[in-house]
């Protein structure tokens, strides 16, 4: 059975559920709390699986991965049912430059340890964190609104779900959480109202999550 290391609001580990519950993949959720203890993902039981101390990580049988993007693509390819990607090469290629327009150059900047730098180190205000957070989201998301409108269906690339999707709905979740005004970005919304429809996204939710806490 597979096992998914991860953390309920951690937005990486989303993007794995969601896949999982897609291809109808029989897995066990193990829980690395990001807060309590000073953080889980600290520890050193678990710094033996994943050295850079963050989730999510996949264990396979004896195979051990990091890094959600690399788990997405090791998962299609070894179980192609509900396939993540389109068949053309530069189909392909243009879902991947808008799941890492998410994944590569907006989350990173939103991410529990970026905030936690700021509020630590920095001593930013909470006031100072939001806005910090709002603003990359609202820059990542003019740009990806745009390309939206040239590649969107019912989701972010035509009708067939892609790993785009999947970096996209954590990202809005996470954005709805921070207050966001989303009115500016309506392909964005209508893929993220598609998206919810699913049993696979309903399932991953956070809050639908063991080890979801309030």
């Amino acid at each position: 059975m597979l096992s998914l290391y991860g953390y309920w609001r951690s937005s990486a580990a989303y993007r794995v559920r969601i896949a999982l519950n897609l291809k109808e993949l029989e897995h066990q959720l193990i829980s690395v709390h990001l807060v309590k203890n000073g953080g889980e993902q600290h520890s050193p039981d678990y710094i033996s699986l994943n050295p850079n101390e963050l989730v999510p990580t996949l264990i396979d049988g004896d195979f051990k991965l990091n890094q959600s993007m690399a788990i997405l693509d090791y998962l299609d390819d070894k179980y192609p049912q509900s396939p993540l990607y389109p068949k053309g090469r530069e189909q392909k290629a243009e879902v991947q430059a808008l799941a890492l327009d998410i994944a590569c150059d907006l989350h990173p900047l939103n991410n529990l340890r970026v905030l936690n730098y700021l509020s630590e180190e920095l001593s930013a205000e909470a006031e100072q964190k939001s806005a910090w957070y709002k603003h990359w989201i609202e820059v990542g998301f003019r740009s990806l609104e745009k390309r939206l409108a040239e590649t969107a269906g019912k989701y972010c690339y035509g009708d067939q779900i892609t790993v785009a999707d999947l970096c996209l709905i954590p990202q809005v979740y996470n954005a709805n959480r921070f207050n966001v005004d989303l009115s500016p970005f309506p392909h964005i919304q209508q893929i993220n109202d598609n998206c919810l429809q699913l049993d696979a996204f309903i399932k991953a939710i956070p809050e639908n999550q063991p080890d979801a806490t309030v």
